[in-house]
């Protein structure tokens, strides 16, 4: 395809896609293309004018030759686009607020004065009803004032007044309108979970990793424990219990059986399951997440509350001040004056958008927050609380050493591990699968459906004898598994520098699979950083020996931590630590950590880490770089000024105009102007960037 550019300076482009019309579905597939490239940190594409705007970094050349290969036919079945409804919303929006401004000035200037007067009565008739309608239900809200101002100039004979007030008050509404569902769009963009690879059950009953987009309506898929349930479906075979918090809120399982439905976005907490997909790769997820951030009250701070609280208690003060205007001065221009002016509007608005603009911008460093209430909470924490493996550690464990018992072969060990450890997520897991393919041990599944046993291991049969592989405390003591006398000895030599993980095959040991855990390079700084933040208390809870915890929590300069814990140690930990009136935050990255991050007032999940992990958790972090607490932090406390500053910025504002207009200072349209200009450039500071401030 061919761009012809318009304009270039360093790390930025401005192109022009040589076609006569761009269709919106169009610019999607484009912009999502561009997006996808490793080079590309922003696009923007103008499907009116067929423009495209790309910020880049790398060599120019390289990305003019992918863009000379680009076709729209090509692209389309690479690319997941979250919604298709973005664009043409903007094109909507922006239509409604040029029409809205044509034709109140062409009725000014063309239309007869009487019929301007009938015209204005009209328009305002169905607010007046509103406002009755709501006094009627006992309640006192801004559609009174609204209904209060139009019905005052109406009865006084101006006409003017009232059409000018009504035009600013639609304007004012269609444009928070707009500012709201794009900031709830970009974010639900954002917190859109991007599944790459499914297991596919084939026709003869084996599995297959394939891509998403490959699977199609009808197609079977397995969902093992842990996974996420990427599309909707009908449940086939298994009996599963299906954690459904992304869709309803409740984080309550829910057991489903063979002909239930189940829905993209559901996670297998316990079990495995065939689904047969009834809706491909689409925006359902999407969908849903939209719905999750507009209704669920779990999104709404305590400082919004307390705003949506102040909002509604104002407005009977609002009409006080509007009947003693008129008392005092008989004059009903003034009264309309003061209840042109509410405080209603611009707190609404400013707060949520303020959280919205942050849970935004932390999308662009790679971290997902699912409400302003987690933020506050961030901001207001005094303990943080580690995981260890995947965490503190390094994301990407390695497997140092095999040591077969048993007359076993150390490869065909490794290669039993492998085909049991790649059902479940976890970075361990993911290093045995690793060391595997690195050393050419390519399998078939050899073994019954594996059963995930939380924060211990895996079980299933082989051959008729039962396998297992996980912890030391779940092999040998769970299990009761036995050492032969004369593998005793190879056992006691094991390194104590290595985490282990023991397989048994029919009762008796067979392997131990060393696995180095090299710390993260930064862990020891983000410790630092994070007191420097002014957190008191720095905790590593794991399941690893004493020994080993230690060293590592005196490397770290860690508070305190905890060895040789379970789930429920985790969480009754934390619940002990909320006992004593302590605000604590829980990072973790497994399935084991599930328990904690849900108990925590705010759980952070790694990125890298299980599905349900990142499900139960309030915030997601991307796994490269810990320094991201510490910029949270920041972004926490950043938000809590601006919204302190914002709700100075309202009462002292409207205060002032109530003021101007009570003494006739202010005419009712100049204040509705005042009013909603002010709303609006508040809502447009509220959407800039907190960390640049």
């Amino acid at each position: 395809m061919r761009f012809q550019i318009i304009h270039e300076s360093r790390g930025r482009v401005r192109l022009r896609a040589v076609q006569v019309t761009m269709s919106m579905e169009q610019a999607d597939i484009l912009e999502a293309w561009l997006l996808a490239l490793p080079e590309v940190d922003q696009v923007t594409v103008h499907e009116r004018i067929c423009g495209v705007i790309i910020v880049f970094h790398g060599s120019r050349e390289a990305l003019y030759k992918k863009l000379a290969g680009f076709s729209y036919p090509l692209a389309a079945p690479k690319v997941q686009i979250a919604s298709s409804q973005s664009r043409a919303m903007n094109r909507a929006y922006k239509e409604k607020l040029v029409f809205q401004v044509l034709r109140h000035y062409l009725k000014k200037l063309y239309l007869p004065l009487p019929v301007r007067r009938v015209l204005n009565t009209c328009h305002a008739l169905p607010r007046i009803g509103r406002a009755v309608k709501t006094l009627l239900q006992g309640k006192l809200t801004v559609d009174v004032l609204d209904g209060a101002a139009l019905g005052v100039s109406l009865l006084t004979g101006d006409f003017s007044t009232a059409g000018s007030v009504r035009f600013l008050l639609k304007l004012g509404e269609t444009i928070d309108e707009w500012t709201h569902k794009k900031s709830v769009d970009d974010l639900a963009k954002s917190m859109s979970l991007q599944v790459d690879q499914v297991w596919q059950l084939t026709d003869d009953g084996t599995q297959m990793l394939v891509p998403l987009e490959q699977v199609r309506s009808g197609d079977r898929i397995v969902v093992h424990t842990g996974h996420v349930l990427p599309l909707d479906g009908i449940l086939e075979d298994g009996d599963v219990m299906l954690n459904q918090a992304s869709l309803t809120g409740e984080s309550v399982p829910v057991a489903k059986r063979p002909g239930s439905a189940v829905y993209a976005g559901s996670v297998a907490e316990e079990g495995n399951c065939v689904v047969r997909v009834t809706g491909a790769l689409g925006e359902n997820r999407y969908d849903r997440i939209v719905r999750m951030i507009e209704e669920s009250e779990k999104l709404k701070s305590g400082a919004e509350k307390r705003a949506y609280d102040l909002a509604d208690r104002l407005v009977p003060w609002c009409l006080g001040g509007s009947l003693l205007t008129w008392l005092l001065t008989g004059n009903a221009t003034r009264a309309v004056s003061v209840l042109m002016v509410d405080f209603s509007c611009a707190l609404k608005l400013s707060m949520p958008l303020s959280v919205l603009s942050a849970m935004r911008e932390a999308g662009r460093h790679k971290i997902t927050v699912k409400g302003g209430k987690f933020l506050e909470k961030l901001s207001e924490a005094d303990t943080v609380i580690f995981d260890k493996t995947g965490t503190l550690t390094h994301a990407c464990p390695t497997v140092q050493c095999v040591v077969p018992f048993n007359g076993q072969d150390e490869q065909e060990m490794l290669r039993v591990a492998a085909c049991l450890e790649e059902h479940f997520p976890h970075s361990v897991a993911n290093a045995v699968v690793r060391a595997a393919e690195e050393r050419g041990l390519y399998h078939h599944e050899m073994h019954s459906e594996p059963e995930y046993v939380v924060a211990h291991g895996i079980a299933t049969k082989i051959g008729g004898e039962r396998a297992i592989i996980g912890s030391r405390h779940f092999v040998f003591e769970d299990e009761g598994v036995a050492i032969r006398p004369e593998d005793q000895a190879r056992f006691d030599a094991l390194d104590s520098g290595c985490s282990w993980l023991y397989l048994a095959i029919g009762g008796v040991l067979s392997a131990a699979i060393g696995i180095l855990d090299p710390l993260r390079p930064e862990a020891a700084e983000i410790i630092t950083l994070l007191h420097e933040a002014g957190i008191g208390k720095t905790v590593m809870l794991t399941g690893d020996s004493r020994n080993t915890a230690a060293a590592i929590a005196g490397e770290l300069g860690l508070d305190d931590f905890h060895a040789e814990v379970l789930p429920e140690d985790k969480a009754r930990y934390i619940q002990d630590e909320q006992a004593h009136n302590r605000t604590v935050v829980m990072i973790g990255d497994g399935i084991n950590d599930a328990p904690a991050l849900s108990l925590a007032d705010v759980g952070i999940a790694i990125g890298s880490g299980a599905t349900i992990a990142r499900e139960v958790a309030d915030i997601t972090i991307a796994a490269e770089d810990l320094r991201e607490l510490v910029l949270l932090r920041r972004l926490s406390e950043k938000l809590m000024r601006r919204i302190g500053r914002n709700y100075r910025f309202v009462m002292g504002f409207n205060s002032v105009l109530i003021a101007l207009g009570a003494f006739g200072l202010l005419s009712p349209a100049t204040s509705a102007l005042l009013h909603n200009s002010s709303t609006l450039l508040l809502s447009m500071d509220c959407l800039t960037d907190l960390l640049t401030e």
